[in-house]
């Protein structure tokens, strides 16, 4: 353990140590956090929907366990890598959404069976199928799999009905292999201004996947679970009836694209949770002063962080760096060195990967520190 983290952690229980932290720090509002997850899962709940939370937004066991205590079925993973980090932990009910197509990585999704003997992976090609039988057959392993479905964004997934049914044929021939059912992901739909368009689009792109999953169970292939969606979507993909499950993960923590982009509809109706902690280091410019959170400390695929700490609430931050930011000068009164700033993030799940270490706060008092198993997990 670092002397930063050391330091952190006597600050455990403290009142006010939530502004004594190392800096840039990540910081989760607990309270803020738990209403997210619970409000998420009582809307799933309302709407006849499972809800397996998507982790590669805050790649933390514990996040995902408490999303699993209020009812989540488990957690998807965007790689091998996130559900190798949090089976690890102890979470199970795994379900990796890229499409698997090598053989190395088909190899380590039948090892993960020993952790969670009822992962699940994601295929869009008949090499997937091949891979992961004989990954199963050497490692004496089954695997469920469900068919990637391309709803429109062109990214991964089978291109149309015929090709759907043909990888079917392929699991159906493979004994380790069990076909669970679909996957159908609108990414691009999540930031889509205005809940009609929003619904416009899902409605589109479930078109695709529901004539897959009718030509699939026309063909007598099992397609009990149908999965997708996202934080932007939940109200139009309950409104739209075809899938029974979601995998939305960036309502827990609330960044800046979905709060600008969803506004007052109610897919957005969650809190910001997530800060990244700073502090003014240099004030000597007359225009501006500089904090130790740079390119670094955020994603940049976004907009700007947003500074929510008085007296810089509403000035406009700028990167000023590798380590450093810069803030104008605030009006008022003067900035003092070592003056704390927390901003709410551009983009979480980019974010949350350079951290390793979530510092979990009630109030103005840090309560925790948690590990952050799954960042900087790229394969």
């Amino acid at each position: 353990m670092s002397p930063a983290e050391q330091f952190a952690q006597s600050l455990i229980g403290q009142q006010g140590s939530r502004w004594r932290l190392p800096t840039p720090a990540l910081v989760v509002d607990l309270d803020r956090l738990e209403a997210n997850v619970a409000r998420q899962a009582a809307r799933a709940k309302a709407a006849g929907l499972a809800l397996r939370p998507h982790a590669k937004t805050h790649k933390s066991a514990f996040v995902a366990k408490a999303q699993i205590a209020a009812g989540a079925v488990g957690a998807c993973c965007a790689k091998p890598g996130e559900a190798e980090a949090l089976a690890a932990a102890g979470v199970t009910g795994l379900l990796i959404t890229s499409p698997i197509a090598s053989a190395d990585v088909a190899e380590r999704c039948a090892a993960l069976t020993r952790l969670d003997p009822g992962l699940m992976a994601v295929i869009d090609n008949p090499v997937g199928a091949r891979v992961l039988q004989a990954a199963c057959e050497a490692e004496g392993a089954e695997i469920g799999v469900l068919i990637d479905v391309d709803v429109g964004m062109g990214r991964t997934g089978v291109a149309n009905v015929e090709a759907a049914v043909a990888l079917a044929a392929e699991v159906a021939g493979s004994p380790r292999l069990h076909l669970v059912g679909v996957q159908g992901y609108g990414g691009s739909w999540q930031h889509i201004e205005g809940a009609d368009k929003r619904l416009a689009a899902v409605q589109a792109g479930m078109a695709r996947l529901s004539a897959v999953v009718e030509a699939l169970r026309a063909g007598g292939h099992a397609c009990a679970l149908i999965t997708g969606g996202g934080t932007g979507t939940v109200t139009a993909d309950a409104a739209t009836g075809v899938l029974n499950e979601l995998q939305c993960g960036s309502y827990v923590f609330m960044d800046n694209q979905y709060a600008d982009a969803l506004g007052a509809d109610d897919d957005g109706a969650f809190q910001t949770s997530l800060f990244v902690q700073s502090r003014v280091i240099s004030a000597n410019a007359p225009a501006w002063v500089t904090i130790d959170a740079g390119l670094k400390a955020f994603a940049t695929d976004g907009p700007p962080p947003r500074p929510l700490t008085a007296p810089f609430v509403g000035l406009a931050y700028f990167y000023f760096g590798d380590e450093h930011g810069g803030l104008p000068r605030p009006t008022g009164g003067p900035v003092v060195l070592g003056d704390r700033v927390e901003l709410m993030v551009p983009h979480c799940d980019p974010t949350v990967d350079r951290y390793s270490a979530y510092h979990l706060v009630r109030g103005d008092t840090l309560v925790g520190i948690e590990p952050i198993q799954a960042a900087r997990q790229s394969r």
